[in-house]
C-alpha cells in the first residue's frame, strides 16, 4: 500500500501553488480569481502559514442551482479553500485512497469516469452473453439522497484508520463539519473533497458485493450500482445484503431500485443497454438525455441568433455533443440534432 504522506509534505507551498494553477483551470475570468491573483504570492503565503500553524479554517459556501442532468443545489467553498481543497486532493486524498478502492469503482477517478463505465458494462454483458445467453437479470440499486445522507461520524471514523496522523485527521473532520444538510450528515456538492470522501464511504459496499457475494460483473458510479447475474434469486439475496449494510451507513435504496430481465435493457449513466439475441450490445439514448439534448441545440441556436456567442462557440458545443453522442448507437439522432440544424442571426 501507498505510504501516506505527512501533513507538512502535503501543504507545502510548491504544492500550493500547482493547487492554484489547477483550481484556475476555466475560470480565470471570474472575480474571485481575478482578486486572488492580483496578490498572488500574498495570498499563498497566507494560506500556506496558517495551514503549517493549524490556523486555517474554511471560510463557508456560496449556493446556486444546476439543471443538468437534474435539479441540485450547490455549496460551492470560495476561491481560497478551493485551492486548498486541489491541494488536499491531489497530494493526500487521491494517493491515498486510490488504491484502497475496486476497480469498477469508475466516478471522478483518474482514467475513469463514464465512458470507464459504459465500456465496462458493454464488456460485462458481451462476456455474460458468451457463458449464459440472454437469459439473466440485472439489479439496479440508487441511493436516496445519497450527498445529503452521508453520516458524518460514520465517515470520519472511516477516514481515520487511513489518515492517522492527528493534524491531517483533524483538517480533514473540520472539512467535514463545514457542512450539514442536517443534524451531522451531509456533503456539499460543490466541495472536490466530497467527491473523494462519497468514493470511500461506499467501498464496503463495494467489498460486499464483489467479495462476500462474488458478484462478477458489478459496476458503481458514485451511488448507481448495477450487478448481472443469471440467478433473480441470488439478486434477491443481494439486494437484502444490501439494504442491510447501507442501512448501517444510514443510507436508504430508493424506489429505482429493481430486479429486470436483461431482455427490457440496462438503464445507466442515460444510456439504455440492450443485449441482443446475437450477442451484440445497443446502447441508444434514454428519453430525458435525448430532451436534454434537443434543448442544448434550441439554445445554441437562439444564443447564436441574438448575437450572445460567437460560431467557435457553437462548433465547439457541436464538437463535444457529437462526441458524447458518438458512444452509443445514435446515427439517426445525431443526424436529426446536427446535420440538419440551422444557424443565422436575425
Amino acid at each position: 500500500m501507498t505510504k501516506i504522506p505527512e501533513y507538512d509534505q502535503v501543504f507545502t507551498f510548491e504544492n500550493l501553488y500547482a493547487a492554484h494553477l489547477a483550481a484556475r483551470k476555466g475560470k480565470r475570468h471570474k472575480a474571485e480569481v481575478i482578486a486572488f491573483e492580483m496578490h498572488l504570492a500574498e495570498n499563498l503565503i497566507r494560506l500556506h502559514q496558517a495551514l503549517q500553524n493549524r490556523s486555517y479554517r474554511q471560510q463557508g459556501y456560496y449556493s446556486f442551482m444546476v439543471y443538468e442532468p437534474k435539479e441540485r443545489l450547490i455549496h460551492a467553498p470560495y476561491y481560497a479553500d478551493r485551492v486548498v481543497q486541489h491541494c488536499l486532493c491531489d497530494n493526500l486524498l487521491r494517493p491515498a485512497l486510490e488504491p484502497r478502492l475496486i476497480y469498477d469503482n469508475a466516478a471522478c477517478r483518474k482514467d475513469k469516469g463514464t465512458h470507464f463505465a459504459m465500456r465496462r458494462l458493454t464488456g460485462f454483458l458481451t462476456d455474460f452473453y458468451r457463458k449464459h445467453g440472454t437469459e439473466g437479470y440485472f439489479l439496479k440499486c440508487d441511493i436516496q439522497k445519497y450527498f445529503n445522507h452521508i453520516a458524518h461520524a460514520i465517515l470520519k471514523e472511516k477516514l481515520e484508520k487511513v489518515f492517522r496522523e492527528p493534524d491531517t485527521a483533524h483538517l480533514l473532520c473540520q472539512m467535514i463539519d463545514s457542512y450539514a444538510h442536517d443534524v451531522q450528515t451531509g456533503l456539499p456538492l460543490g466541495n472536490q473533497t466530497s467527491q473523494w470522501f462519497a468514493l470511500y464511504y461506499l467501498d464496503s459496499v463495494d467489498r460486499l458485493v464483489k467479495e462476500r457475494l462474488q458478484i462478477q460483473y458489478y459496476t458503481r458510479y458514485m451511488d448507481d450500482f448495477i450487478l448481472i447475474h443469471q440467478s433473480k434469486k441470488h439478486l434477491r439475496h443481494c439486494l437484502r445484503e444490501m439494504r442491510q449494510h447501507c442501512a448501517v451507513l444510514g443510507l436508504t435504496l430508493n424506489q429505482k431500485t429493481q430486479i429486470f430481465p436483461l431482455r427490457n435493457g440496462v438503464a445507466y449513466l442515460g444510456w439504455q443497454y440492450y443485449l441482443t439475441k446475437s450477442g451484440k450490445v445497443l446502447r441508444k439514448l434514454r428519453t430525458p438525455g435525448k430532451h436534454r439534448t434537443r434543448h442544448r441545440m434550441r439554445g445554441l441556436q437562439s444564443d447564436y441568433a441574438a448575437g450572445r456567442i460567437n460560431m467557435d462557440t457553437v462548433k465547439r458545443s457541436i464538437v463535444s455533443l457529437d462526441g458524447h453522442l458518438q458512444h452509443g448507437h445514435t446515427h439517426r439522432l445525431r443526424g436529426q440534432l446536427i446535420g440538419r440544424v440551422g444557424f443565422a442571426r436575425t
